[in-house]
C-alpha cells in the first residue's frame, strides 16, 4: 500500500514569545546556548510515514519516524530522556483526545509504533527526541483520519481547577498566571472519598509525574517535568512559562498502584 510521507517541520527545544512550540522547558529566557541549539535543530530533518494514505478510525495504523541530518544522512544515536528515546503525543483538533505513547527505536535512525485513532478528523502528532550531541527537539505534524468527524467539543476554561479521576481528587494551583513569565504549577492529589492526602505516588517514566500543555490551536507545545522528580505526593510541582496569552489545555499524568491516570485542565492565561 502506498505510504503517506510528510516532511516534518522541526521545532526548537526552547520556549520563545514568537515560537510555535517548546520541549522540556522551565523558562522563556533565551541565551547564546539556546540560539546555538536552534541552529542545531535546523540541521535536523524528520520524516513521518503512516502505513496507509487513508487512515481510518479504530484501525491499526503504523507510524514511522525517521531522523536525518540536513543532507539526508541517518542520525543513529539518541539520548534516553525519562526512560525513553522518543515520547509521542497525539491530540485531536479539539484537544478532547490525548495519547502519550512511546515508539520503539530500531537502531537505524527509525522509530515505529502502531496505534489507533478513535474517530475521524484531524490529529496533531508531536514527537520528542534528543539526538546525541544536539539535545532535546520537538516536531509536529497534522494528519487527517478518514470519515465524518464528530462535532468539535468546545475548549473552555475550567470554572474550578479541581477534578475527580479514578477515585482521586486532583487540584491545580499556580503561584501566578501570566504569559511569558516563569511560574510554578502544583498538582495536589487526595483520595476522593476520605480526602486524605495521597503520598504513595509511584514514579512514572522516572519521575513523580509529567505535564503536557498545548494552546487552543494545538500549536504551542510544552512538555514539562517536575521540579522534584522524587516526590511521591500529595503535591507535584512543575515550572514552566506560557509563550503567549490565551487558552491552554494542561494534562497531568501520574501513577499509583501500577496505574497511570491523566488529569486534564483548561486555563485562560492573561
Amino acid at each position: 500500500m502506498k505510504k503517506l510521507a510528510f516532511t516534518i517541520v522541526m521545532m526548537a527545544a526552547m520556549l520563545t514569545a514568537c515560537g510555535k512550540s517548546s520541549h522540556d522547558q522551565h523558562s522563556g529566557h533565551k541565551d547564546m546556548a539556546a540560539v546555538a541549539g536552534q541552529s542545531q535543530a535546523d540541521s535536523v530533518k524528520a520524516i513521518l510515514k503512516l502505513s496507509t494514505d487513508k487512515p481510518e478510525p479504530a484501525q491499526d495504523t503504523k507510524i514511522t519516524v525517521q531522523i536525518q541530518d540536513k543532507d539526508g544522512k541517518p542520525i543513529d544515536n539518541f539520548d534516553v530522556k525519562h526512560e525513553k528515546k522518543m515520547h509521542m503525543i497525539i491530540v485531536s483538533k479539539d484537544l478532547s483526545f490525548f495519547n502519550h505513547i512511546h515508539p520503539e527505536y530500531d537502531g537505524k535512525s527509525q522509530f515505529t509504533i502502531t496505534t489507533r485513532f478513535p474517530s475521524a478528523g484531524q490529529y496533531n502528532i508531536i514527537s520528542d527526541f534528543a539526538p546525541t550531541g544536539i539535545g532535546a527537539l520537538s516536531k509536529s505534524q497534522w494528519i487527517s483520519v478518514q470519515g465524518t468527524a464528530p462535532a468539535a467539543k468546545p475548549i473552555e476554561p475550567d470554572a474550578e481547577l479541581a477534578k475527580t479521576v479514578d477515585g482521586k481528587e486532583v487540584s491545580l494551583s499556580f503561584d501566578q498566571l501570566k504569559a511569558n513569565t516563569e511560574l510554578s504549577l502544583t498538582f495536589t492529589i487526595k483520595d476522593a472519598q476520605s480526602k486524605e492526602p495521597i503520598t504513595d505516588l509511584q514514579p512514572y517514566l522516572g519521575a513523580v509525574g509529567h505535564v503536557v500543555i498545548l494552546n487552543q490551536e494545538g500549536e504551542e507545545y510544552l512538555h514539562v517535568h517536575p521540579t522534584d522528580e522524587q516526590a511521591s505526593g500529595p503535591d507535584a510541582a512543575f515550572m514552566t512559562s506560557f509563550p503567549h496569552s490565551g487558552i491552554y489545555k494542561i494534562w497531568g499524568q501520574f501513577q499509583r498502584d501500577g496505574h497511570v491516570f491523566t488529569v486534564p485542565f483548561v486555563v485562560n492565561v492573561p
